[in-house]
């Protein structure tokens, strides 16, 4: 029969090593830094000679605006690769059609909630090396951008994906007209706010409307059948 220190001390010896077993926390602080040296860099380059910022718009326009930093906006994502990958046309912001492809569709738990986005690569395929994850939540046209913001995935070999709206930022055409950029399909349209990545300069600072010319709701709903037909 064990004594009572036997058993303690077994009971010590497994707590230490569930806890050696345990798969290390992530590194917060590391993560934060990096983020915050990402976004300086950007600065840096909006504000340079080679920027894509039209230069009467800097003043208003950099340092980039952000939500805050916020950890919990940070999930993993299961891509189900579709069985079929269908492509189809979405609007852009100049009133084009850009051709993508549905490679399959991210599933994820955001604050509680089970959400899903479709994964995109454009078409002719530039590169195999990311997904393009074009999206709108319940900020868009307040205080985000109204066309949506994007979303660059590195691709993985696992399947899961690091979902990371702390990096959400906004397309070219926010910043210059002369850009055209492909809006989120209908799909990709979150019944919810998301409250990181990129936002807009509060409303007194901005020098003109930030309305993005092109269809209104219900033509891109029509223009682009609603989505992307299923295929998983």
């Amino acid at each position: 029969m064990f004594s009572t220190r036997a058993a303690l001390t077994m009971l010590l010896a497994s707590g230490l090593l569930s806890i050696a077993c345990s798969p290390p926390r992530p590194d917060e602080e590391r993560y934060l830094q990096q983020l915050i040296e990402d976004r300086e860099i950007k600065d840096q380059e909006f504000s340079g000679p080679s920027s894509i910022v039209p230069l009467d718009r800097r003043s208003w326009m950099v340092p980039l605006r952000y939500y805050e930093p916020d950890i919990a906006y940070r999930v993993p994502a299961q891509l189900n690769v579709g069985e079929e990958q269908p492509t189809f046309e979405i609007p852009t912001s100049t009133g084009q059609l850009r051709t993508v492809r549905r490679v399959g569709t991210l599933e994820f738990v955001l604050q509680g909630e089970p959400m899903t986005l479709a994964a995109l690569v454009e078409i002719p395929t530039q590169t195999s090396e990311q997904l393009f994850v074009p999206f709108r939540d319940e900020t868009s046209g307040t205080e985000t951008y109204p066309a949506g913001r994007y979303l660059d995935l590195p691709s993985t070999r696992t399947g899961i994906y690091d979902l990371d709206f702390n990096r959400a930022y906004h397309p070219y055409c926010y910043f210059s007209e002369e850009y055209e950029c492909p809006f989120p399909p209908p799909e990709n349209r979150l019944v919810t706010t998301i409250r990181a990545g990129e936002r807009l300069p509060p409303e007194d600072e901005q020098r003109f409307p930030l309305i993005p010319k092109t269809q209104d709701e219900t033509e891109i709903q029509e223009t682009s059948g609603g989505g992307a037909p299923d295929g998983d």
